[in-house]
């Protein structure tokens, strides 16, 4: 059964992040809320809490996860990053972007796309999903809450819980967040490509 935490979405209860990570460093997994929609997340390195993401959302191997990092400093311990594409990121974060660039070594490699060796990083603009990699102190692998056959993510965590109740470890209410994905955009080329249009405007990026 999963457990229920109403979460401050601007100032974060401390006690309760804290025993959000506690359950995350477990191995839970957690439904937590960013500047997009609500998502699921666990610890980098968890093998299992991945298979039940993928269990949840009936996805493939081959299924591109997400890094969750609480700054672009952070992110670059993930990524190769040059001048420019730091530049074109500061910019956009934080804020509801998807960015796929080339792993490092960091990446474990059952995150990255197994042929092209690229992960999906982002900067949320979110206060619990910040707070609950603060007190973590590193990113959170993370994968949105679209479940089979639905169009769009749910957005009430009451509805969330009672759908995974028994599929997740931890649902955070942290208020009304969206339910549109994130803009994606590949940064791997010799010029920005938008992957896929979301709640992020990034036009000015690929003028």
């Amino acid at each position: 059964m999963a457990q229920f935490f109403q979460i401050h979405p601007e100032n974060p209860q401390g006690r309760l992040i804290k025993q959000a990570v506690e359950i995350i460093r477990g191995g839970g997994l957690v439904v937590y809320p960013t500047d997009s929609a609500y998502a699921l997340g666990c610890h980098i390195g968890d093998k299992m809490a991945l298979d039940r993401i993928r269990a949840i959302r009936q996805l493939d191997k081959h299924h591109n996860f997400t890094l969750l990092c609480r700054d672009l400093s952070e992110l670059a311990t993930y990524a190769r990053v040059d001048n420019q594409t730091f530049r074109a990121l500061k910019g956009h974060t934080p804020g509801p972007f998807t960015f796929i660039l080339e792993a490092t070594s960091e990446v474990p490699k059952r995150l990255m796309h197994p042929k092209r060796k690229t992960i999906g990083m982002r900067v949320p603009d979110n206060a619990v999903a910040l707070a609950l990699m603060e007190e973590l102190g590193e990113p959170l692998m993370s994968s949105s809450l679209l479940l089979p056959g639905e169009e769009y993510p749910p957005t009430d965590p009451y509805d969330i819980r009672q759908t995974l109740e028994h599929a997740v470890d931890l649902v955070i209410d942290g208020g009304y967040c969206g339910m549109e994905a994130t803009t994606v955009i590949d940064m791997t080329g010799d010029a920005a490509e938008l992957i896929r249009q979301g709640c992020g405007d990034a036009s000015d990026m690929l003028d």
